[in-house]
């Protein structure tokens, strides 16, 4: 297979300097962008929500299967039938509320990704593409702390 490589866009500043579990709902951070790339920020005001998509430059290994949260309660499974950060790619995405956008930083609410963290993509959240209606998930999910 072919090797990607990927360059950071730019960086969150945020309060969070250690991984935890728990809502990051009202977490407030600033996206800080590569000033070469504000004018491709241009419009992005215009949305109430964008999805961040980052690499969790923390992770060093990754497994197979996991017990998401460490938690006994739920059952143990693939790494990818959950959202925990121990991926082969450890690509991460969240889907946030944009509160403000000034030249080359977008404020953002609900990023759930610790400070420093490269930032690869930024998307506009359309809901045409990202909503799902009627969609389900394993009950174990409800176990876990959000």
């Amino acid at each position: 297979m072919e090797i990607i490589k990927l360059k950071p866009i730019g960086y969150v500043k945020n309060k969070i300097k250690k991984p935890r579990f728990g809502s990051f709902t009202h977490e407030i951070s600033e996206i800080i962008v590569n000033k070469k790339f504000t004018k491709a920020l241009g419009g992005i005001e215009d949305y109430s929500h964008v999805i961040i998509v980052y690499w969790m430059d923390k992770v060093k290994d990754y497994v197979i299967a996991h017990r998401p949260q460490g938690n006994p309660a739920v059952p143990l499974v693939g790494i990818f039938a959950c959202r925990c950060p121990q991926r082969p790619n450890p690509i991460g995405i969240t889907t946030v509320k944009l509160i403000k956008v000034r030249g080359n930083k977008l404020k953002v609410k609900g990023l759930d990704i610790l400070d420093g963290t490269p930032i690869i993509d930024i998307k506009p959240h359309w809901p045409q593409y990202d909503r799902v209606i009627g969609g389900k998930i394993p009950d174990w999910v409800n176990k876990l702390k959000f």
